[in-house]
């Protein structure tokens, strides 16, 4: 018997959704295994999450943002057996909960300001941008901003057999093949160019951070590489952590100042330090900043 299947994005910006397509006929053939309730991408909509039946699994991405999307996943996680987190939007919070930086009337006033707001109703905003698991019990978190197309495919494949899915248990630096050992720079520069290959080899490239560069690789999870190299390496650019934590309830910014300064990094020149948690802001990591008292 077909196992139930219903798919719904919350605050995301549909690049999970993206990748998803990105498998092709592939997708398409595995899906016939499942019964569609509801897919707002692949399909009109026979039922609303209002209106959702009992069903399997339910796939979410996007955290949540408002008022309407906590009622929403709430409905979902009611009506299914099975609730998978899928992105690090839905894990962790991914970049909207930036705005966990500020108060929700100061947000506002930002966005709309000098005007008083939509004349349409528009959904009102939580206090902050929650991860799915803030609010209710998530079975299974995949995440990744967004997921490579493959693990989106092995992942159905493992619901249909009802296996449990290969989650990311690494680290970025433990699947980068770029060249340690050099001890490297005290400091942390900006990036501004694409980094240095090692001379003489092709595909050779000394350690970003042993560059002097702040790359999040050693506290991000694994499971963004393509031909065994993580993606922003393969550019020669520093892993930014869009993965989130290697482990669901770390802190990406605390594991990192620690890393540093152990590596003899002078903190006063991390600059931003809140930048480190700019995909892991949920869960309390990111709150609103006191106002300077003025002098």
């Amino acid at each position: 018997m077909k196992k139930t299947l219903a798919w719904e994005s919350l605050l995301t910006c549909s690049g999970c959704e993206i990748s998803l397509l990105a498998n092709g006929a592939a997708l398409l053939d595995l899906l016939e295994r499942f019964e569609l309730l509801h897919f707002p991408l692949l399909m009109d909509r026979p039922h609303g999450e209002q209106t959702l039946p009992r069903t399997d699994v339910v796939l979410i991405t996007g955290g949540c943002g408002s008022q309407e999307d906590l009622r929403t996943l709430q409905t979902l996680r009611d009506r299914c057996s099975l609730l998978v987190a899928v992105g690090t939007c839905a894990t962790h919070g991914g970049i909207p909960a930036l705005r966990n930086l500020w108060h929700r009337e100061r947000v506002l006033d930002t966005i709309f300001a000098p005007d008083p707001g939509p004349e349409q109703e528009v959904p009102p905003l939580l206090d902050r941008v929650l991860a799915l698991d803030e609010h209710v019990p998530v079975d299974v978190a995949i995440p990744g901003c967004p997921p490579r197309p493959e693990t989106l495919l092995h992942l159905l494949e493992a619901l249909d057999r009802d296996l449990p899915p290969r989650l990311p248990e690494k680290s970025v630096c433990d699947t980068c093949p770029a060249i340690r050992g050099s001890g490297g720079k005290k400091t942390i520069g900006r990036f501004l160019d694409n980094l240095a290959q090692e001379p003489g080899q092709e595909h050779g490239l000394t350690c970003l951070l042993e560059q002097g560069q702040l790359c999040m690789g050693p506290v991000t999870a694994a499971g963004c590489a393509h031909d065994g190299r993580p993606a922003c390496i393969r550019a020669r650019v520093p892993c930014r952590g869009c993965f989130g934590p290697v482990h669901r309830q770390d802190n990406q910014m605390l594991a990192m100042m620690n890393g540093l300064i152990s590596r003899g990094v002078d903190r006063k020149d991390l600059g931003d330090r809140k930048a480190m948690l700019r995909f892991s802001g949920s869960h309390g990591l990111l709150r609103p900043q006191a106002a300077r008292k003025e002098r």
